[in-house]
């Protein structure tokens, strides 16, 4: 089990104080919470790696604008597109029901062709998680776990409904 969940990407900043619009990733809503210890990943040098977040103005239910402390307006410029982990076991455990480390078996479905095949396991990277999925052909498909890909999540269905990039399947 992880002991840091990727919970959030920050998507941009929003002004030169600092804030920055940040979503939720992979399925999850938005689940930052002021005084949450934060990890930024990948590490960028001369950055912080490591805030803890000192205001939310909510925006929708999976994103928000934040401040993290020590976060000026330059580092919030560089830290734009790190993905933000949280310690799991600061989180509510039934959130896990569709973490993707507990998808093995589940049908991957995509808008355009349909069925792809099954997740066998999940792999985790420093960049980015990738679903490796077992293909009806016998081939094996790394598939990105973020939300430009993962569009959404059916628990009761057990799928995971993706838009993969064109050309992905041929590789």
């Amino acid at each position: 089990m992880r002991a840091w969940i990727d919970v959030a990407i920050l998507a941009k900043p929003k002004n030169l104080d600092g804030r920055l619009v940040v979503r939720g990733t992979a399925g999850f809503p938005f689940l930052l919470e002021e005084g949450d210890e934060v990890a930024f990943v990948p590490p960028q040098t001369d950055l912080p790696r490591r805030a803890v977040v000192e205001s939310i103005n909510g925006i929708d239910d999976r994103s928000a604008e934040v401040i993290f402390e020590g976060v000026d307006g330059p580092a919030a410029q560089g830290l734009a597109g790190c993905h933000c982990l949280i310690r799991r076991d600061s989180l509510d455990e039934s959130l896990f029901e569709e973490e993707p480390a507990l998808w093995e078996g589940w049908t991957l479905v995509d808008e355009q062709v349909g069925e792809v095949g099954t997740v066998r396991d999940l792999v985790s990277n420093p960049g980015q998680d990738l679903l490796e999925v077992d293909r009806p052909d016998g081939s094996t498909l790394l598939v990105p776990v973020v939300d430009e890909i993962v569009k959404d999540v059916d628990v009761e269905a057990r799928t995971i409904q993706t838009v993969l990039p064109q050309g992905l399947l041929e590789l």
